[in-house]
């Protein structure tokens, strides 16, 4: 969806190119351009920890909570910033976890929202963006992700819980951009 979105904006003289590693989901994807007629978005399978492409091909890259569940996140955001531009950037939303997490609530989490199990803490995803090379990181938002009470009230005890009201402890939606140096 986010590379049918990202075509509209480039226009009909833009190209988008759209990586899954999943023989269903390019399947799926190519019949829906091919029945929507769009001839400027194509699908390519591949791993983002070794994308198929030259160096230096992409304008811009973006990414909807997928890095967070990659193994090696330091091998991943390097292929971007391989694949970027002299001076392309990157836009990614992503799951990432403040405080230590117990792994009762690691593990309900994940049974919640999905998407939790290779959440890097923030300053560790900052970390791994900047060790790969990119400069003028910004986030541009970042939004709890809040966990109904009468799961919490089963999995926490009573500091984990307040650790986790008070925001010491929890998972967040960011988004997060930056640049690769021109």
């Amino acid at each position: 969806n986010d590379c049918f979105v990202a075509r509209s904006i480039t226009g009909e003289t833009g190209r988008v190119t759209g990586l899954d590693f999943s023989d269903d989901m390019l399947a799926r994807a190519n019949k829906n351009v091919k029945r929507l007629g769009f001839t400027n978005v194509d699908f390519v399978i591949g791993d983002i920890e070794q994308m198929p492409f030259a160096d230096n091909q992409f304008d811009v890259i973006i990414s909807n909570c997928v890095l967070n569940l990659v193994p090696d996140k330091s091998l991943a955001f390097s292929e971007m910033l391989r694949v970027l531009k002299p001076g392309g950037h990157f836009c990614v939303s992503d799951v990432v976890v403040e405080g230590e997490m117990t792994e009762r609530l690691r593990i309900n989490a994940e049974m919640y929202a999905g998407c939790v199990s290779g959440a890097l803490r923030f300053d560790d995803y900052l970390e791994t963006i900047s060790g790969s090379g990119f400069k003028d990181i910004r986030v541009y938002k970042k939004r709890k992700l809040e966990i109904p009470d009468d799961i919490l009230h089963k999995i926490l005890d009573e500091k984990e819980l307040n650790d986790y009201k008070s925001g010491v402890t929890g998972l967040y939606s960011v988004t997060v951009g930056a640049l690769k140096p021109a």
